[in-house]
């Protein structure tokens, strides 16, 4: 297997400098650049071509806890808990470690998951109860993209349509990673900006209509705070967009919604782009904020059935076949509100939101194994980078060394 280096990290220091100079002078002349900027894919050395695995990294979402879900007498996703869990290693005891002010959220055990680190997280407008964090240390998909020439529509997180600050957890603010590294997203947002812009450029309204359909772009565009998409996906995602306003048409009537979405973006996403690396955020268990508990195991529900047709996909396309890894993983469990009576939360810090799991399969991957003892949701970035072949220098846990046949 091969051995990829780290640019920045390996580069001489006359290199370095000469990098450095050329990036202040482009901030000079063509106004604010990102950090990572400095180290655009031109300056870089050549980076190698990827043959796999592939992985799919499946957040098996909006907080999940063992109970209904790995309970063989209370689960509401028998898929996973009696059929995959024999195809691969098992992690029954996988957690998210008790440190002070590390929360048990969505956000938070994203990054947690693909950056290998435990990290106190903060809104970085400071607004309260705001979820739009960046991390400091790179994320799986930059470390990959840095080590393999693999294009960005080929390195993706399909997210949900009501989590836009998650739609930016593709990249960090690292110096020696960020922007240039990013991985790119699917959601029903970015088609709703790629929509607004065509008809918008075809003419399609006129006066005060233009100008209120302008204010909307701008709006949507805005969500994109560090300014990364102006001009839109690029020509693979721009024509992936056109398939699908082909397919489902503008009214958004038709088209799935939900985590039933994301499992149809996933699945044309694998038929069409032939991602490398992609993340699917489910998050529908969410909606048991509401108060109704059935949002939770129903959702739990949904998202059995949507990994079934995911692995179903792979394993229907020859290129993908045996060639692809799975990791499915919460982003955190669930808690019992001291407050109220509300079932089902994840904010109070109790055993049960820091107890998750995990579940490795495919090739390479020891089948039928089950490891009980406590291990960290952080290990999860350093396992797929061993998996991948790309470093992860950042990362804080170890490799899941179980599940490495």
């Amino acid at each position: 297997m091969n051995d990829p280096q780290s640019h920045a990290t390996h580069l001489p220091r006359r290199t370095f400098l000469k990098e450095i100079a050329v990036g202040t002078s482009a901030l000079a002349t063509s106004g604010p650049l990102l950090a990572a900027d400095l180290f655009s894919p031109s300056a870089k050395e050549a980076r190698l071509p990827y043959r796999g695995p592939n992985v799919v990294i499946i957040r098996f979402g909006g907080g999940a806890r063992r109970r209904e879900t790995i309970d063989p007498e209370q689960t509401y996703s028998p898929f996973l808990c009696h059929e995959l869990t024999r195809r691969g290693t098992f992690f029954k005891g996988m957690e998210i470690a008790t440190i002070k002010d590390i929360n048990t959220s969505h956000g938070e055990g994203t990054l947690y998951i693909i950056t290998g680190k435990y990290d106190k997280f903060r809104d970085v407008q400071g607004k309260f109860l705001g979820a739009r964090f960046e991390s400091t240390v790179p994320t799986v998909f930059e470390y990959f993209r840095k080590a393999y020439d693999v294009p960005d529509h080929q390195a993706l997180i399909v997210n949900g349509e009501d989590r836009a600050d998650e739609e930016f957890y593709n990249f960090s603010n690292h110096h020696l990673f960020g922007a240039h590294f990013r991985s790119n997203t699917l959601s029903l947002r970015r088609f709703k900006t790629y929509l607004l812009r065509q008809q918008i450029a075809a003419g399609q309204w006129d006066g005060k209509q233009l100008k209120q359909k302008q204010r909307d772009l701008a709006k949507l565009e805005a969500i994109d705070y560090r300014a990364t998409e102006k001009n839109g996906q690029g020509p693979e995602l721009t024509q992936f967009w056109e398939r699908w306003r082909k397919y489902y048409g503008e009214t958004g009537l038709v088209n799935p919604r939900g985590d039933r979405l994301l499992t149809e973006l996933t699945v044309r996403a694998l038929k069409e782009l032939r991602p490398k690396l992609i993340m699917v955020n489910y998050q529908d268990c969410d909606y048991v904020h509401w108060g109704n508990v059935n949002h939770y195991t129903r959702a739990i529900a949904i998202m059995d059935e949507g990994v079934r047709q995911i692995v179903a996909t792979v394993e229907a396309d020859a290129e993908y076949r045996d060639n692809t890894i799975f990791v499915v993983v919460p982003d955190c469990g669930r808690d019992n509100n001291p407050l109220a009576a509300v079932p089902c939360q994840h904010h109070f810090n109790t055993r049960s939101a820091h107890e998750i799991f995990a579940l490795i399969f495919g090739p390479g991957i020891a089948k039928g194994a089950v490891v009980d003892h406590r291990v960290d949701q952080i290990q999860v970035a350093a396992t797929i980078g061993k998996l991948m072949n790309f470093k992860t220098e950042f990362t804080e846990g170890p490799v899941l060394a179980e599940a490495i046949a």
